[in-house]
């Protein structure tokens, strides 16, 4: 393109969006941008766009018509799947502003994810997630049968089979999504980071209080497996394929099958970041002194 030359298509502000301003508003402002982007580059799916998100006033329209429209079967219709979600998140602004600090947290922290409409549209961890808010407003308002099919569709399209039951938090990112299983009674906190086929499951047949409890800003490495009612402290880190049986303090980093803190529990290592938003898997590795294979 020559220099001072502008193009046609609106240009798309990168995040964070400006404090001044509403962050829904600017979100959905965003994604209509990019909308109207890439129908106008790729006419294939100015239809998809339209009906998607362009014709849609509002994040919440949207949001409720593609994910009704994802987890519709012959007798779990879309139009009532539809005012399922658009009822939950018109009566229930916490669980839209979840769903705009997850878009927020997927775009900040993925390379792979180049706008804002490409996680509402494409990204399987953020809709697994949206389900599950309203699903665990289902639970809550005891409307478990719903809440309990509405999980086994969500696991059926979208690979995720979180319970109903479980909490989590804001600013939540699913990367890959694929094979992620969260039990009853797990909780998960704020801005917390988990990679493909993570379990946070139970030990057994034991009921009651069973689950893990991942702390603010905890990054959970692909594979990893973490069991029982334990805890993971604050902007810990969980490596790749580990598997944890024990609490993992705050700042601190547990690797290996079963797993053990870098540096021992005398000394483990701590992080001046947030792993759960910085998403640096191997600053550890340095820190390992007695790495072996």
């Amino acid at each position: 393109m020559p220099a001072g030359q502008q193009q046609n298509h609106p240009q798309v502000p990168t995040y964070p969006p400006p404090e001044s301003e509403d962050e829904e508003s600017w979100v959905w402002s965003q994604i209509k941008a990019e909308a109207r982007r890439d129908a106008e580059s790729e006419p294939a799916l100015a239809s998809y766009l339209y009906a998607t998100i362009l014709s849609h006033p509002s994040l919440a329209r949207s949001l409720s018509f593609h994910l009704a429209n994802k987890l519709c079967s012959s007798t779990l219709l879309s139009t009532l799947l539809y005012d399922l979600f658009l009822g939950s998140l018109s009566a229930q602004p916490p669980v839209r502003a979840a769903a705009v600090a997850d878009l927020l947290a997927v775009r900040h922290r993925d390379p792979a994810c180049s706008s804002f409409s490409h996680c509402l549209l494409n990204y399987k961890g953020f809709l697994a997630v949206q389900a599950h808010r309203v699903a665990h407003l289902l639970w809550l308002q005891q409307r478990r049968p719903l809440a309990l099919a509405l999980q086994s569709r969500v696991a059926d399209v979208f690979a995720v089979d979180i319970h109903p039951a479980a909490r989590l938090g804001r600013g939540l990112l699913l990367d890959h999504a694929t094979g992620v299983v969260i039990g009853e009674t797990a909780v998960v906190g704020n801005n917390v980071s988990i990679l493909h086929h993570v379990t946070l499951g139970g030990t057994g047949k034991a009921v009651g209080d069973r689950h893990p409890k991942i702390g603010d800003g905890v990054l959970i490495g692909a594979g990893a497996t973490i069991l029982g009612n334990v805890r993971i402290g604050e902007g810990a880190k969980i490596g790749a394929g580990s598997v944890v049986l024990i609490d993992v303090p705050p700042r601190t980093t547990a690797v290996g099958n079963p797993a053990r803190l870098v540096g021992g529990k005398e000394k483990p290592a701590r992080h001046e970041d947030v792993p759960g938003e910085s998403m640096d898997h191997t600053s550890f590795i340095s820190e390992w002194s007695d790495y072996t294979i």
